[in-house]
């Protein structure tokens, strides 16, 4: 199930982050780790529309949106090619059509993930806390298309 996020949802989100950032972004410094997960707590999820997967009572994924930007898309890693990003990303598609995001260039599973979904790179930068190359990725998705 896909339902808003709520506050007491906030635990499970930044516990779902945690694991999945350790597989996705192991490049990153545990001190910038850490400020990340109180920036998701205390910023990003409060000026984000974020949107949680629930599996049996348990928040196991979450995608946050900024307008037509993912913001952050995270999932339990144990539950990673099953469909369940899939299905968020669907989710927001569904509302907005044009999807952009930006992930970084080492972070082979979001680039996979990303690939396989049908973005295409329109642009770089460089992240200044790391230094690491950011890509800017965008896809569109027809409204009907991205409710198959």
């Amino acid at each position: 199930m896909i339902r808003n996020f709520e506050s007491k949802d906030t635990k499970a989100v930044v516990s779902v982050w945690r694991a999945a950032t350790r597989v996705a972004h192991p490049f990153l410094a545990d001190e910038l780790v850490e400020q990340e997960a109180e920036n998701l707590r205390n910023i990003y999820l409060v000026h984000a529309a974020t949107r949680v997967m629930e599996m049996d009572g348990q928040v196991v994924g979450f995608i946050a949106m900024i307008g037509n930007e993912i913001g952050g898309l995270f999932l339990d890693p144990a539950l990673h090619g099953n469909g369940y990003g899939l299905a968020l990303v669907d989710d927001a598609a569904r509302k907005l059509g044009t999807l952009e995001v930006e992930v970084f260039g080492r972070n082979a599973v979001g680039r996979r993930f990303y690939d396989r979904y049908g973005f295409h790179p329109i642009g770089s930068s460089t992240h200044k806390a790391t230094g690491e190359t950011v890509l800017r990725l965008a896809c569109q998705v027809a409204k009907a298309e991205a409710a198959v």
